[in-house]
């Protein structure tokens, strides 16, 4: 196989003068939010390396061209929930890896990536360590950062106070976006912890207080 980055800059260059409009982006389904110009060029940029990379299956698959502009309709509403550098990124894995040409669930798994190589744990155990995790929520021994910035974004008492059946939802969906931010090569820096003080100061002993005690009255003459 090619080189993926050689294949992408290809593809960049191909369809750069209609990325905006190749899968034909009518308006969104029911439920569904309209796709940015952003995700539409990435998933362009896609079709483009699989028709590089791919050349005689992907005319086989997508000889009608009709049928291949309902095909990326359905791609993007599928992968829209992906950042358009993690549809990217699941592309040149997908080359990088297999001799054929992908289904759209193949495609999602590659963006979805594996965070166990990361050292991510699921989301469900992830909910777990946030609402068990003691207070103050800095100090404690994280298993990852994500765990603890999904938390805090999903808001604290929130966790604490509802049920896995309303705050899980929740929960999982910063923490993806977290897994997927990790994935692509953020690193995410430790919860900051409270700084202790320079100086320490103990406590004086009752013959030094009343030591000072005494001077003060002296010095006041009382």
């Amino acid at each position: 196989m090619q080189d993926s980055n050689k294949l992408l800059q290809q593809a960049q260059r191909e369809i750069e003068a209609s990325s905006k409009t190749s899968p034909t982006a009518a308006g969104p389904a029911e439920g569904h939010t309209a796709p940015s110009d952003a995700h539409i060029d990435a998933l362009n940029e896609v079709f483009a390396l699989f028709r590089i990379n791919y050349h005689n299956q992907y005319y086989k698959a997508y000889s009608d061209g009709a049928v291949l502009g309902q095909i990326k309709k359905l791609w993007l509403e599928s992968l829209q929930r992906f950042e358009p550098d993690t549809i990217r990124r699941g592309a040149r894995e997908v080359i990088e890896t297999s001799e054929y040409l992908p289904t759209l669930n193949k495609m999602m798994v590659a963006c979805q990536g594996d965070p166990r190589k990361h050292g991510l744990k699921d989301p469900h155990s992830a909910y777990v360590e946030a609402c068990q995790a003691p207070s103050p929520k800095t100090t404690f021994q994280w298993s990852h950062p994500a765990v603890y910035y999904a938390g805090r974004a999903s808001d604290w008492y929130f966790l604490s106070s509802s049920t896995e059946r309303t705050a899980f939802p929740v929960f999982a969906q910063h923490y993806k976006r977290l897994c997927e931010r990790v994935i692509n090569g953020e690193t995410l820096t430790a919860p900051d912890t409270p700084a202790l003080p320079e100086h320490t100061e103990t406590p004086l002993s009752n013959e030094e207080n009343l030591r000072r005690m005494q001077a003060l009255r002296e010095s006041l003459d009382i």
